[in-house]
């Protein structure tokens, strides 16, 4: 999943996933963290969150992949098969029955899955729910050429055939290209709902907890505008949505609460306000101006020391260790960082402390990581070899290292190192625009600068960063983004990464000679039902992946969430690295 990084993106979501086993870390590292009392919860009010951002970088149910955007609409909008529990603690990254009746009934060595839908769910015009619906919803994936930015595990697992660009020979809903195909895949039985999948997929409940697996009436579908007015079966439903101003979410009178054993609406309504200034955003968290508010970017730097050096604030924080690891993606693909040389040379002259220092140090930054896969993952993440374990390495930066390695560039891949060191041309990099990454923008020229790298930044509005940078033809050299894995294992952080079909692949490495190889190796683990081979496997993929430097600068990351005195259940929700939004309250 994705999460926000550098200034969030929070990928998100998408982009930016979440393990039980974070409760290992996040444990020991929460500060001021404040839990529901069933015994205070009050009904009603009005719950108001702000953002700098313009805009949700989706509603669409199939194309929102960001955690928290998960969390959010999960919680208010959507309704989905299973969910994760609504819990504080690793208890919130166990299964529980949503929609359907059960966690899911898996056969045929789980290459099948059924799931019976549970009675009384109605969408907001008070129509019911049905198994056409969900099938309807997981369809619309499948139009790649309208639905973009979600996440493929649906599509890539079912038992569908792909043509030779490896992409499914059914097209989606729209088109109807392929609709017998898919009809074999997926099929209803009165209530009934049975996915048929093209390999042992023992997990692939988990995967019907994103949006991407929730019911969509085609009646209301709207295509690519549906993004702007999705249809609620959750218990609010949106009343607006004006990008730039605010999202107005309103209970949905059609919701049951008999039907829904997950979500506990107390707010009477929701209020999103989108482009404040940082510093507006920051005064009113600060001051207390409006207690009933929930900050969801995060504090500047300097803001946010002062706050949390507050004691007065202490039950209006948390500061955890986060499912994401934040890193620097490298476009391989022919023109941008299509040498090795240079990969390294950027990684090596990065200066990481300048970074911690700019975020108020290590207890708010993280830790310098070493893999795509976070330690929390536990089997499957292991020590890698180079990078930040090279002797050459440090923590400040080592320009005469990247100098050595552009020096080796200037033969290997003359073009590439030419346009890294040229003035009149330079790397580009991708950028959310924020105040805090355009201090860090000058940290990380300064330390290009000292290695002899031009390097030029590509500024893209916070709410649209990811649906900017995965058009393979808007994405520059070198991205800034976060990744979790969206459950306890690493099929959902290589393939998503490091593969075309995965949905998250700015590396564009389907366009080296490499790729053939590794995506071999990706699918042999995918099929691989020994979890510690499994585990094996995901390890060296992920050491290829830095041997590479297909990624630079990870960093296994922390984050930081402030909200006001008048607001009350607030607890941190593992599944997805954010707020337990379900059970946040107005206080009276």
């Amino acid at each position: 999943m994705s999460g926000s990084k550098m200034g969030k993106p929070h990928l998100s979501r998408r982009l930016i996933a979440t393990t039980a086993a974070t409760a290992l870390l996040a444990a020991g590292a929460l500060l001021g963290t404040a839990s529901a009392n069933a015994a205070t919860v009050q009904t009603g009010g009005t719950l108001y969150f702000i953002t700098h951002a313009e805009q949700f970088d989706h509603v669409d149910p199939a194309r929102v992949y960001t955690g928290r955007d998960i969390a959010f609409f999960n919680s208010y909008l959507y309704r989905n098969l299973v969910a994760y529990k609504p819990v504080a603690g690793p208890a919130g990254s166990s299964l529980v029955a949503d929609l359907a009746t059960n966690t899911g009934v898996p056969s045929n060595s789980a290459k099948t899955w059924k799931f019976t839908l549970r009675k009384g769910v109605t969408w907001q015009d008070g129509s019911a729910v049905t198994c056409a619906d969900v099938k309807y919803g997981v369809s619309r994936a499948f139009a790649t050429d309208v639905i973009t930015d979600g996440p493929q595990y649906l599509v890539t697992s079912l038992a569908i055939s792909v043509g030779k660009d490896a992409s499914s020979d059914y097209k989606g809903p729209y088109k109807k290209t392929g609709q017998d195909l898919y009809d074999k895949a997926v099929t209803c039985s009165g209530s009934t709902i049975t996915f048929n999948l093209n390999r042992s997929f023992a997990d692939f409940n988990y995967a019907l907890t994103y949006p991407a697996g929730a019911p969509v009436k085609a009646s209301k579908d709207t295509g690519e505008k549906y993004d702007l007015a999705p249809f609620s079966n959750g218990p609010y439903k949106i009343a607006a949505y004006k990008i730039g101003d605010e999202m107005h979410l309103i209970r949905n009178s059609k919701w049951s609460k008999a039907s829904d054993t997950v979500r506990t609406p107390y707010p009477d309504d929701i209020v999103v306000r989108f482009g404040l200034a940082e510093e507006v955003r920051d005064r009113i968290i600060l001051g207390d101006q409006i207690p009933n508010t929930i900050n969801l970017d995060g504090l500047q730097p300097a803001n946010n020391r002062a706050y949390f050096a507050d004691a007065s604030k202490a039950n209006q924080r948390m500061n955890v260790y986060d499912p994401y690891v934040r890193y620097y993606a490298m476009n391989v693909s022919a023109g941008h960082m299509d040498c090795l040389d240079v990969r390294k040379a950027v990684f090596f002259a990065v200066n990481t402390q300048a970074l911690i220092d700019l975020s108020g140090g290590s207890i708010f930054y993280g830790d310098p990581g070493d893999s795509p896969i976070k330690p929390v993952l536990g089997l499957d993440y292991a020590k890698t070899t180079g990078n930040i374990h090279d002797p050459a390495w440090s923590i400040n930066g080592s320009p005469d290292k990247a100098k050595e390695l552009l020096a080796s560039a200037k033969t290997s891949c003359p073009a590439t190192y030419d346009k890294a060191t040229n003035p009149a041309k330079g790397l580009t990099m991708d950028i959310a625009q924020t105040a805090t990454n355009t201090k860090a923008s000058v940290l990380i020229k300064a330390a290009m600068d000292k290695a002899g790298i031009n390097l030029k930044f590509n500024f893209i509005p916070s709410g649209q960063y990811y649906s900017t940078v995965l058009v393979d033809t808007k994405q520059n050299d070198i991205s800034t983004v976060g990744w979790g894995a969206d459950w306890a294992n690493a099929s959902t952080v290589i393939p998503p990464l490091f593969i075309k079909e995965g949905g998250f692949d700015l590396t564009q490495n389907w366009k080296v000679p490499e790729y053939a190889a590794f995506k071999a190796k990706s699918d042999k683990a995918l099929n691989e039902t020994n979890r510690p081979v499994q585990a094996k496997l995901w390890q060296e993929l992920a050491q290829y992946a830095m041997d590479q430097y297909w990624i630079a600068r990870p960093v296994f990351s922390k984050q930081q969430f402030s909200y006001g005195s008048g607001v009350g259940g607030v607890y941190y929700w593992e599944p997805q690295g954010t707020f337990g939004f379900g059970g946040l309250y107005v206080k009276a």
